[in-house]
Order: C-alpha cells, then structure tokens, then sequence
C-alpha cells in the first residue's frame, strides 16, 4: 500500500492547499480512526480516512460597560479572541484546548485594575471540570510549587523552588477507569491542574504534554464557572464532558 506526508493525503483528499492541510493538523483538529493525528509529516497510508474537527463559534455569556464573558471553545487561542470583540482585552487565558469562560476587560479602566489586584489577591474563585485517567474516590487537596520553562511553548513542571499552587479535586462520578472531577483553583500558574493531575498519577484525557496516549478528542478541560467582585459567570459543560456522553 503507498504511502505519503499526512498534510498531502489530507490536501489532495478535502481539496486544501498543503498551507491548510498542515494548519489543521497541528491545532489538533485532524483525526484519523478516533485518534488525533499529531505530525503533519508523517507517512501514512494513502487511503487513510480524516475526521476534520469543527471549530465553534465564541459566544457572549454576558457583556456590560465593565466586564465581557465569552464562551470559549476548544482550538481557539485565547489572544484571538480579542480579534472577535473589537476595543476588549483578555483578563486572564485558557490553554488553546481548554473550553469555557473566559473574561475581557477594557485595559485602562479602572475596574480593570479592581480584576487584575482580584487575581494577585487570589480573590477570584474558579471552577472547572476534567475527566482524568484512573478512579478518584476521596477529594484531594494539591498544594505543589510550580515552575514554568518557556521556550518557544510553555511547559510546567512541579518545582519545590516554584510558585505556590493550589489545586483541590472532588470526584463526581467514576466509569470505569475514568473518573470525572470537580477541580477548584485559587492560584493560576501555566497549566496548574494539567501539572497537579499528573503529579497524581490522574493526567487528564487527551493531554498529549503531560499525559499519555489515549483516544480522547481534545484535553478534557473545561472552565465551568469563575467569580469575583460581584459578578459569577458560568458556562454550560459541552457534550464531550457530561456524564451520559463520555460514559458509554
């Protein structure tokens, strides 16, 4: 059987430039027999079949003169988001990944400055949820320094001369080998709870940085709710993460 480049098998087959074929490959959106093709240059069978994933629509959870709340989906950078809502900057971000809530600020406000002292304070509470490999049966409170290497990409790692971080796991529901959990945060170091599952054995499903190879479609990691000065915005658990979907 031939053989080819993944991004020139996809190209040829859905009619994209090797550009396009590439750039679908590597935010992950490409898939082949249920599992994400990670290297656009890699050889593989002609006749392959691609499952392209669809990127969503951001959409508006809440907007005043102060604060504007987006749903973000997964795939979509939180820095882009910005070229969605004109005049808006990003309080805080979200691993390219992650889905949910997410908040904008206009940058030179003055309740701009109120949310950035709420998130040095560690006066914000954040709510997420993840599905995680292996059965979680009490709630665990984390509390491990972490330090960040940048270089082109950020990756974290636990570090007893790192920034303190916590992180606390409440088990909703087990399936197997599986379990689905609650994760409250009060610090947001780069990638604290991908770090702090895995420093537990329980990587999340579909981390490809710090977890291990499994068929999930994307980092099951959603931001359910987040909370400060008042205001709590929530967004709804998407279809890849609630019970009756993931459990079959």
């Amino acid at each position: 059987m031939s053989k080819d480049k993944a991004y020139k098998i996809l190209a040829k087959k859905h009619t994209l430039s090797h550009k396009q074929a590439k750039a679908l490959i590597d935010k992950g959106l490409v898939h082949i027999g249920g599992k994400k093709l990670t290297l656009a240059r890699a050889y593989i069978p002609s006749d392959s079949h691609f499952e392209i994933l669809e990127i969503r629509t951001p959409q508006v959870l809440f907007c005043n003169d102060e604060i504007l709340a987006v749903d973000k989906p997964a795939f979509i950078e939180s820095y882009d988001l910005c070229t969605f809502y004109e005049g808006w900057n990003l309080l805080h971000r979200l691993d390219r990944e992650t889905s949910g809530v997410i908040l904008l600020i206009k940058e030179k406000s003055a309740f701009a400055k109120k949310c950035k002292e709420a998130f040095k304070e560690q006066k914000v509470q954040k709510e997420y949820r993840a599905i995680v490999h292996g059965r979680i049966v009490d709630s665990i409170s984390i509390e491990k320094p972490i330090s960040t290497i940048r270089r082109g990409f950020a990756k974290s790692y636990i570090d007893k001369n790192g920034l303190y971080a916590y992180t606390q796991l409440n088990p909703l529901a087990i399936v197997g080998k599986k379990t689905l959990v609650q994760v409250y945060i009060t610090t947001g170091r780069t990638h604290q709870i991908r770090v702090h599952c895995q420093s537990l054995k329980h990587p999340i499903y579909g981390d490809r940085i710090y977890g291990i190879q499994d068929s999930a479609p994307r980092l099951m990691l959603h931001a359910h709710k987040i909370a400060l000065l008042g205001y709590e915005f929530v967004s709804p658990i998407p279809k890849e993460l609630q019970l009756e979907h993931w459990a079959q």
